[in-house]
């Protein structure tokens, strides 16, 4: 029931040789717009750079403290905390509207230093043009040395209390399907996409990496790289990178079966829809919300896009309905996921060509993988956390966050093996409001 597409050319764009340099902004995002659009020079223009820093743009937030779920005054410009720069550049002719100059804005995104150890930006660009083909992303314009630039979304971003708004959630099944149904499943392929048995022969030390059904890019790949990218300086982080090493072989033996939907258990996935990277697009006569109820959303930030289960991408979006502070009490209960699923399934099915009555079968199916992919989200951005406390300059606790993040994993994996129950301990909040009827 996936794409039958294993490969898709994507469109060859423009590259400036050229570098966005983070202690001269203004001078050379003026140059690197003005080889972008030499037009915008001389007289009857007004170029301006707007910093993403407040929550009407598209990708700012506040990131909030996990250890005190106090809001941090720190402004972040990047919905994972790699701290690129986003410029929106616009220029103010006379006469033109706001929405006329919104429509010829041009985004500069610059990558963060050292971001390279986590996310592949030819992967990146080639997902991004790929996306763009298909009018799931706004045009690609450029590509400049350490970064992108491309068309402005006109919209709203989500914050995480947005994302449990029926009209909200609704579009976001409706979005993610219709990337999971028209999308090749092998997504953008990277010069630098290495197999797991590639990675292998690079290592000389005890790890051996895991073998996924499908060789080549996936989240499975991506989750080995981030495993064997962990510290080892000491005897505890060894000691941790094998432990972790260990529960990523137990993952992908339990879960990794192929009998998801797509090709062979995989569709080309966002992998980070948290509520940054939603927006909410202008409906019809400029209001938020159609007559039907269901908000037309786009997704933003394709960092992270790789080959994944659809259960993994679906979980990891409703794992962010908790926000940026881990509020539990946020995550969708069972109606409430069969909800979601089932607009999912209605909109997969009408982007496949499939017949109605194929749905509820198809719904069943996720519902239960969904379900057991769960606590996977805790796993994947838990190790992402340890690797940024190693390497990130940004004043944030990784650190605290990771054991977090993983201690969602074990809860999980505690239920699924019953060793929780067997210990007559509680069930943790996020589980029991994950189990709850309502």
């Amino acid at each position: 029931m996936g794409s039958t597409e294993t490969q898709m050319a994507t469109p060859e764009f423009r590259y400036i040789p050229l570098s966005y340099s983070h202690a001269d902004s203004q001078a050379s995002a003026l140059r690197l717009i003005l080889t972008l659009n030499p037009d915008w020079e001389g007289p009857g223009n007004n170029i301006e750079f707007v910093r993403f820093t407040d929550g009407i743009t598209n990708t700012v937030c506040l990131y909030p403290s996990v250890a005190s779920h106090e809001t941090s005054d720190k402004v972040v410009t990047q919905s994972r905390l790699t701290a690129p720069q986003l410029l929106k550049i616009i220029n103010l002719k006379p006469g033109l509207t706001e929405e006329q100059i919104d429509n010829e804005a041009v985004l500069m995104r610059a990558y963060g230093n050292g971001t390279e150890v986590l996310i592949d930006r030819e992967r990146e660009t080639k997902s991004h043009a790929l996306l763009a083909s298909r009018g799931l992303a706004p045009p690609l314009l450029a590509r400049f040395k350490n970064g992108l630039l491309y068309r402005f979304i006109r919209g709203k971003p989500c914050g995480h209390q947005d994302l449990v708004s029926p009209p909200i959630w609704r579009g976001v099944a409706r979005r993610l399907a219709q990337w999971h149904a028209v999308l090749p499943s092998s997504g953008a392929v990277s010069a630098k996409d290495t197999s797991v048995a590639e990675i292998a022969a690079s290592q000389d030390d005890e790890i051996t990496v895991i073998e996924p059904r499908r060789a080549g890019p996936s989240m499975w790949n991506v989750l080995q790289k981030w495993v064997l990218a962990l510290p080892v300086t000491t005897p505890e982080q060894r000691a941790r990178r094998l432990s972790l090493q260990a529960e990523l072989q137990w993952v992908l033996d339990v879960l990794d079966d192929g009998k998801g939907i797509g090709e062979d258990g995989l569709v080309f996935s966002h992998c980070d829809l948290l509520c940054a990277n939603v927006i909410v697009l202008p409906g019809e006569n400029g209001l938020p919300t159609p007559e039907d109820g269901i908000a037309p959303v786009n997704f933003i930030d394709y960092e992270y896009a790789v080959p994944a289960p659809a259960a993994f991408d679906i979980s990891n979006h409703l794992a962010e309905w908790g926000g940026y502070d881990c509020d539990y009490n946020m995550m969708p209960t069972k109606s409430v996921r069969r909800q979601f699923l089932t607009e999912y399934t209605k909109s997969y099915c009408e982007q496949r060509g499939l017949d109605a009555s194929s749905q509820p079968e198809i719904a069943d199916r996720l519902y239960e993988d969904v379900d057991r992919f769960r606590g996977i989200p805790g796993l994947y951005w838990g190790v992402w956390a340890l690797i940024q406390a190693q390497i990130s300059q940004i004043d944030f606790d990784y650190a605290s966050y990771a054991e977090i993040r993983l201690g969602e994993y074990y809860a999980w994996k505690r239920e699924a093996d019953g060793s929780r129950k067997q210990a007559g301990e509680e069930m943790p909040l996020r589980e029991s409001r994950w189990a709850s009827e309502e």
